[in-house]
């Protein structure tokens, strides 16, 4: 059978639908354990700048890059013959024994963005596997010390955060959904903490120097709860403040920022604690490090932690059989020579501000759009039933999944990130626009009609459907 033929078959296989006297939700046939069983998911055969093109024929505007990835958008062949110009020459090698160029200079670019502020780098394939690894790294921190400090094994972080799905890094995370079937499963080490929600955390005339000093004061509080001589460190994303970094001062813990997400340009700062008055004891990095060509994440580790590694054992007691991998690291590489050579940062914080101006003009007066929130090209908007109460949607309304459905089926049709569990754990909706950095003020333009279209149909549809 020719490779063409074989692909043919392969073709007519995946779209071949199932039973339909089956109480399954008829779809695709499929080899791939998908996420949803019932439910097949669009087959996506190229990608070109901001677009997704489908087996359906139709073109769809990747507003979020999936989950907040694809920073520099599609197609790239740049980075194309970046990673095979580095698997020519080698494809792979036991980071326990060798390292590459590429590793090197992936490095090397990474610390230097920190302005010397961060000491080491650690590459990895995924969010969940970096931020294992910087736990595990904070635990080793204090065995090493002079005075070694065994009892430290817990970390707090914050309720309703979202760390990776690892167990470990599950673990670490407050959202409760996420968490709800593993439970029995998951660590007891950690605790939690009220999110920095302002939109629902803030009391009634609360300012927000009150409401971050109210934040640090519950920090410090569960610190003493706990122990503060049993704690690792505090793990949150960035918009953490000053007087948090301070409650981990005051007893030695260290600070883990998760810029998974939101670094590496996303908020229109290459590293988004570079906007605020604070840095970390170590870093987690991920989406916008690869950009979606390759799977990568890592961290970076400050000096205060590597000085004490370099005095003591010398070792990371922790490694994975594809870490640093040359093709992965070579692929990134491009992709932040990219951001660095075209200035995407400067435009990702220039675009953001006319993001932010044009959803605030479409939405703040709708009546199921809550909150607007975010900075640079990472945005959100959390939907309620009521305004005033702020009442979340009933969960069983599926609004959030609803309004990307509706997205995706719109003329035009666009990709928007939808997530659940915003007001409580369980129910809220919300979704996020996370466009490409090289995104234009039309395509912005092009981004918001179309959001607008899918929210204003799906909300129009389901508020009758609220008592």
């Amino acid at each position: 059978m020719s490779h063409h033929r074989h692909e043919d078959q392969q073709l007519r296989l995946s779209n071949a639908v199932l039973d339909p006297d089956s109480k399954v939700r008829r779809g695709p046939a499929s080899a791939v354990l998908h996420r949803d069983l019932h439910n097949a998911p669009h087959h996506v055969l190229e990608a070109s700048g901001l677009y997704l093109f489908l087996s359906n024929k139709r073109r769809i505007i990747d507003a979020t890059g999936g989950a907040a990835v694809s920073c520099i958008g599609h197609g790239d062949e740049r980075v194309r013959d970046a990673i095979a110009a580095q698997v020519t020459k080698l494809d792979y090698c036991h980071s326990l024994f060798f390292s590459s160029p590429s590793s090197e200079a992936l490095s090397a670019l990474l610390l230097a963005s920190t302005d010397g502020a961060m000491a080491k780098a650690f590459i990895v394939n995924s969010g969940s596997e970096a931020m294992d690894g910087a736990a595990k790294l904070a635990r080793q921190y204090f065995l090493e010390l002079p005075v070694p400090q065994p009892q430290r094994f817990r970390f707090i972080a914050r309720d309703g955060s979202y760390h990776g799905n690892t167990l470990g890094a599950l673990s670490i995370s407050g959202h409760k959904a996420r968490r709800s079937i593993y439970e029995p499963m998951l660590a007891s080490n950690v605790s939690h903490v009220s999110a920095c929600n302002s939109y629902r955390g803030k009391l009634k005339d609360e300012d927000t120097e009150a409401f971050v000093a109210r934040l640090a004061e519950e920090l410090d509080r569960e610190f003493q709860r706990v122990g503060p001589e049993s704690v690792c460190a505090f793990v949150a994303e960035p918009v953490v403040g000053a007087a948090v970094k301070a409650v981990c001062d005051r007893y030695g813990a260290l600070i883990i920022l998760d810029e998974v997400m939101c670094g590496l340009g996303r908020t229109g700062a290459v590293h988004a604690w570079q906007q605020e008055d604070i840095v970390p004891d170590i870093q987690v990095i991920g989406k916008g490090l690869g950009g979606g060509y390759v799977p990568v994440a890592g961290f970076l580790a400050g000096h205060r932690v590597i000085d004490v590694l370099d005095a003591g054992t010398g070792k990371f007691t922790h490694g994975q059989t594809y870490q640093a991998h040359p093709m992965v690291c070579a692929g990134a590489l491009e992709v932040q020579r990219i951001i660095q050579a075209e200035d995407l940062v400067a435009n990702a914080a220039r675009m953001g501000m006319v993001l932010e101006k044009q959803l605030k003009e479409t939405f703040s007066t709708h009546p199921n759009v809550g909150n607007i929130r975010g900075r640079g090209l990472f945005w959100g908007l959390e939907f309620v039933a009521n305004k005033t109460t702020k009442e979340p949607f009933p969960s069983d309304l599926t609004v959030a999944m609803s309004i990307h459905d509706e997205g995706i089926n719109q003329d035009p049709g666009i990709m928007l990130y939808p997530g659940t569990g915003s007001a409580d754990g369980w129910t809220g909706d919300h979704v996020i626009i996370a466009p490409p950095y090289n995104v234009s003020a039309k395509d912005i333009e092009m981004i918001v009609k179309a959001t607008s279209k899918a929210v204003i149909s799906v909300c129009d549809r389901v508020r009758g459907r609220v008592s």
